[in-house]
């Protein structure tokens, strides 16, 4: 993968993720502040994007959002494939529950 691909890719990415962002919050602001791990001021900026600044925003060469699964326990939890996956999920949203949003700095 050349660095233009990559590029294309991580702006793909940032322009998917902006708008799913925007249409969650709109749709139900508490859940998209838990499923996003963002908080209010953070939600208030993004709901507040207009179109070319997504896209100028979207055109970044850093990823927006991040990988939410710091621990392995919460890795495990998600991606086991068990008899008993709605309950590892459940304690999995649980936990992550207990985890402070990120803030803008």
């Amino acid at each position: 993968m050349n660095t233009m691909q990559l590029q294309e890719g991580i702006r793909d990415i940032n322009l998917t993720y902006l708008m799913l962002a925007q249409q969650m919050i709109k749709e139900d602001k508490p859940a998209a502040i838990f499923r996003l791990g963002i908080g209010q001021d953070l939600v208030e900026v993004i709901s507040n994007l207009t179109p070319p600044q997504v896209i100028k925003m979207a055109a970044s060469n850093m990823l927006l959002c991040r990988f939410r699964f710091d621990e392995n326990l919460l890795l495990n939890l998600v991606t086991d494939y068990s008899k008993d996956r709605m309950m590892s999920q459940a304690h999995a949203a649980i936990l992550m529950s207990a985890q402070p949003v990120e803030e803008m700095a």
